[in-house]
């Protein structure tokens, strides 16, 4: 199926970054839940890799400039100055190649950041945000199977409006992920009332914050933050430090560095599928440099549409490679099964607690069983197994309180042997029908 899209109209889109998804992302603002907090308690403690600081800190290194800097800076969320954010201002700028290479791909991810933040009204800040949750790899993974530069879990992302199958993973995908996490600060604020409670519900959940705010009777961050999981205690303090450092790098010696992410990018829209090896070929660059623009395609494969066409994000082309980079988008057949299958969850908690529960199960099978060892009588076994002695000779058909050692008895009611129950009787019960003969019926 071709593209319905003129050459010289496909060469105006390709100069043209980001215009056209704009409009389609504005026009499907209301197709996200408006709902406060749809998932509210989905995001658990370990969504990010924030450095652990003593909860008894001296602060023995108080810093009059760094806290005039964050003042400087404070626009909507507060920047607050005490001994946690400044340990991890000290941690971040430690970490001056980390932070250099944030410096240098902030130029090509902030701006998608901000329009997103724009468009539901949340602070500029916020952008800072996936500094400290994925130091900006669209491609991070959490433990608990967190993904994407905003480390979506499984279920948020879906109540969200993320879209996970076996072609495309939209958490990785740098836009649609970062409308879907304004959304989310949307409502975290509209239920919190408050950005830093908003920020550290955004790392454990609502629940967690909500449960914290009434242990402290505060709605005050810094006052609730003992009460938190330990993790969301250090996750604000850290965001802090973020800002500061982001904003104050060369004070601190830190430089950007030069980012693998093409600053001048060209955006299409795609109807049809397109294998983005080969565009990468017509563009004349390696696969990679392309697949860092458009992580979200497991395999590769724009899964393009005439219902949902997609978007695909290319370096802007050289005029002599127009040819080329046509065909490929309007004509060349991608060798593909095309059909749709959605993802299932990959919260690993969920695998956890799946194994737990069968090494519980399997547990129990294994103590359904006792052999009797040496010394042991039945008031033994059945306290060791808190049953009744009685029930253990039941069970073990036992006419006598006698065991001998290697004896094997059941412990477990599920696993003693039933007796078959007598067969129920059939009964006739006869009667004579008016205006018939005599005769029975079967009940």
């Amino acid at each position: 199926m071709k593209l319905t899209l003129r050459f010289n109209t496909v060469l105006l889109l390709m100069t043209t970054a980001f215009s056209g998804f704009a409009q389609q992302k504005n026009a499907k603002l209301d197709s996200i839940p408006a709902s406060p907090f749809v998932f509210p308690n989905t995001f658990e403690t370990d969504t990010t890799a924030v450095p652990l600081v003593d909860e008894q800190l001296a602060f023995y290194n108080y810093s009059f400039t760094n806290k005039k800097r964050l003042d400087s800076i404070r626009n909507v969320i507060p920047m607050d100055y005490n001994e946690y954010v400044q340990k991890y201002i000290d941690v971040y700028t430690g970490r001056k190649n980390m932070m250099g290479k944030m410096l240098g791909m902030s130029s090509y991810y902030f701006p998608i950041f901000e329009k997103a933040l724009k468009a539901y009204n949340i602070p500029d800040e916020l952008k800072y945000l996936p500094i400290i949750e994925s130091a900006m790899n669209p491609h991070a993974v959490s433990r608990v199977g967190a993904t994407g530069l905003w480390q979506f879990m499984f279920t948020t992302a879906k109540g969200y409006g993320l879209n996970m199958d076996n072609f495309v993973d939209e958490r990785k995908d740098p836009v649609q992920a970062s409308f879907a996490a304004a959304a989310y600060f949307r409502d975290a604020y509209e239920s919190l009332g408050d950005w830093l409670l908003a920020i550290a519900a955004y790392n454990c959940g609502a629940g967690n914050v909500n449960r914290a705010i009434q242990k402290a009777n505060s709605r005050d961050f810094w006052e609730i933050r003992p009460y938190l999981p330990q993790e969301t205690r250090n996750y604000v303090p850290a965001f802090i430090a973020a800002v500061y450092v982001m904003n104050y790098a060369k004070s601190h010696q830190i430089m950007a560095q030069k980012s693998p992410l093409a600053q001048k990018t060209d955006t299409v829209q795609v109807n049809r599928f397109v294998s983005l090896t080969a565009l990468s070929e017509a563009l004349e660059l390696e696969t990679d440099a392309l697949f860092v623009l458009n992580p979200s395609y497991k395999k590769k494969i724009v899964n393009g549409t005439e219902e949902s066409p997609k978007r695909i994000i290319m370096p802007a082309a050289q005029l002599d490679n127009f040819a080329r980079i046509y065909e490929v988008l309007n004509d060349l057949p991608v060798d593909v099964d095309t059909r749709v299958y959605l993802a299932s969850n990959d919260d690993k908690r969920l695998r956890n607690k799946s194994r737990q529960q069968a090494s519980k199960s399997a547990a129990n099978v294994q103590h359904s069983y006792h052999r009797v060892q040496r010394g042991q009588n039945l008031s033994t076994i059945a306290n060791k197994y808190n049953v009744e002695v009685q029930d253990l000779k039941v069970w073990n058909n036992l006419k006598g309180s006698m065991v001998v050692p290697g004896q094997r008895l059941i412990i477990s009611a599920k696993a003693a042997p039933t007796k078959a129950a007598p067969a129920k009787s059939k009964t006739y019960i006869s009667y004579k029908p008016k205006g018939s003969g005599s005769g029975s019926a079967k009940i």
